[in-house]
């Protein structure tokens, strides 16, 4: 979220912005607290109380959360009481002023920020009286307790797996109810602390204190995959992204000049977790494998990996995910362990796999071996055209760009014609100008009026701006309007307007003037009115004023009873 303060109004319904400015008025807002980093907390009364938690930085919103239930909408009238109470506060600053000599002097009486008045506070204590707070404080708050714990056991237990465990722990204790839930809108606490334990695992690998940095990664994952395997709400992303920083640093330690110890705890840690499919929810056990791989040593090891990817068979369906992947993981540790000529031989003797195939035939191509490439590319048609027809487009996509390299005319028109018709992933303007290209200009006419048909046969269903477009690239304008004059939607008119209205401007008049009369009869609310409306404006100003004028007057006498109708054509 990004909105400027004093622009939020554009981007909050309108009831909620009249309820939410009532609040503000009636005084609901209560206990503003300016935190560090630009970073508000305020109560609001209503039918209940409510926290609103919002994040300012250079009168732009980055932030914005309330703890009540509504979600209709990205902001709730708590929300907006809150934000007016801070524009009121903004305009009525008087936390700067001017001397008479015309400095700027900053006034005294400015209220202090929560972090500001922590921070005086910490100074006036003495470490006896803090001492005696804590204690006090863990003896009554069990989730103060268990985080203070947490926080500094190090300073008396040795650095181990379980200590960063229980340090996630705490956290995840401190946000999780009477009930064993965690709320969801409690998960980014979780996801800071993940963040401040990646943060130190980094610092520790720069100190080279790997292991350290391995305990404290274990931790993370685990945990996290234990929240995740539980069914915990990370509609947010906070666990998955937490999981995705520890692999980052796990792939670290792994580039790093470790001990031998570690290497191999490290290694057995990967591969163990991949046998006992540890992270298999979180989808990150084949990279536990390849960190493995990146790391192995020895006969016996490279004997683990193969044992390990040999139990993965293939299961039949029209895409197997682990069967790939183990694939791709044999070839890492071929080219890994063994030569460039034995990767080739695997990839040559795999070639189902789409990655192996597409390897080889760029291989071919950029070899210059055209006739290896295109039996590549004609067989991976053949084996994919039924159930993976994407890839097999793919291939026929290949094959153009092997004939442009030969410059086999020909070849290039078919292969060029077949995407443009079929492959909606290739622009079909590149196909277009290919096919330009490549037929004579004396025939060029006939070609493209051929080509019109065959796209509309091409899709059931083919749309209007499939074919407009090509009249488009062409010019071809009387086409363009005899099209639209057969599909004369508001959004076909609109979209094409630019180029009929030189010449067509009293035909698209009429054609809005249908339309919105059609478009009103089944549309009933305000925001379908303003859409009508903006038609209107489109009207006015490709030349039909005066139609606009009578198509007003129509609506009014229509619907008299439709007052937000009423109120929006009196803006044009």
């Amino acid at each position: 979220m990004k909105i400027p303060i004093n622009e939020f109004e554009q981007h909050v319904d309108e009831e909620i912005l009249k309820r939410g400015i009532q609040y503000f008025r009636n005084g609901n807002v209560s206990q503003v607290d300016k935190l560090s980093g630009g970073e508000y907390e305020a109560v609001v009364e209503g039918s209940e109380t409510y926290t609103v938690n919002l994040t300012l930085k250079e009168g732009i919103i980055t932030e914005l959360e309330c703890t009540c239930p509504y979600d209709w909408g990205p902001v709730c009238k708590h929300e907006v009481a809150v934000l007016y109470y801070l524009q009121h506060e903004q305009l009525n600053s008087k936390e700067y002023s001017f001397t008479e000599k015309g400095s700027i002097k900053k006034n005294p009486s400015r209220k202090k920020t929560v972090a500001e008045q922590v921070d005086e506070l910490l100074d006036k204590l003495s470490a006896e009286d803090l001492k005696k707070y804590i204690s006090e404080t863990c003896k009554k708050d069990r989730s103060f307790r268990e985080l203070f714990i947490s926080r500094h056991l190090y300073l008396v237990q040795e650095v181990s797996k379980e200590l960063y465990s229980k340090q996630i722990n705490a956290v995840i204790n401190s946000v999780t109810d009477r009930d064993g839930y965690i709320n969801y809108k409690e998960t980014g606490k979780i996801a800071d602390a993940v963040s401040d334990l990646a943060d130190t695992a980094s610092a520790e690998i720069k100190a080279g204190n790997y292991r350290v940095a391995l305990y404290i990664c274990y931790a993370i994952l685990e945990e996290m995959a234990d929240l995740i395997h539980h069914g915990e709400d990370d509609s947010d992303g906070d666990f998955g992204g937490g999981i995705e920083l520890a692999m980052s640093i796990l792939l670290a330690i792994s580039e790093e000049p470790i001990d031998e110890s570690l290497r191999k705890e490290l290694f057995d840690y990967c591969v163990q977790a991949f046998i006992k499919g540890k992270f298999d929810d979180v989808e990150c056990s084949y990279s536990m494998l390849e960190i493995a791989i990146s790391i192995i040593k020895g006969e016996k090891e490279k004997q683990t990996i193969v044992t390990t990817l040999d139990s993965i068979k293939p299961n039949g369906e029209r895409f197997d995910y682990n069967y790939k992947e183990a694939q791709q993981l044999k070839l890492k540790l071929i080219r890994k362990t063994e030569s460039e000529e034995n990767a080739q031989q695997f990839l040559e003797a795999n070639l189902t796999n789409s990655d192996f195939r597409r390897e080889i035939l760029l291989k071919a191509i950029d070899d210059k071996e055209y006739n290896r490439a295109i039996e590549l590319a004609k067989e991976g048609i053949k084996l994919d055209e039924k159930d993976k027809p994407g890839l097999a487009v793919e291939w026929q996509w290949q094959l153009l760009q092997i004939y442009q390299q030969q410059n086999d005319t020909l070849n290039i028109i078919q292969q060029a014609h077949y995407l443009f018709l079929n492959a909606s992933r290739y622009p079909s303007k590149d196909m277009f100008d290919i096919l330009k290209k490549q037929i004579p200009p004396a025939e060029w006419q006939a070609y493209f009026d051929q080509l019109v048909e065959d796209k509309k046969k091409s899709e059931r269903n083919v749309g209007f701006s499939k074919i407009a477009e090509m009249y488009v690239w062409e010019e071809q304008w009387e086409n363009l309007m005899a099209l639209l004059l057969k599909n004369p939607s508001l959004e076909n008119i609109s979209g094409y307007e630019k180029y009929l209205t030189p010449k067509y401007a009293s035909q698209l008049v009429g054609l809005y003037q249908s339309g919105i009369l059609r478009y009103m009869v089944h549309h009933i609310n305000r925001d379908y009115y303003k859409v009508a409306c903006e038609f209107i404006r489109r009207m006015i100003k490709i030349g039909g004023r005066e139609e606009a004028n009578i198509l007003i007057k129509n609506l009014r006498t229509l619907y008299p009873q439709r007052r937000a109708l009423m109120d929006e054509l009196g803006r044009i």
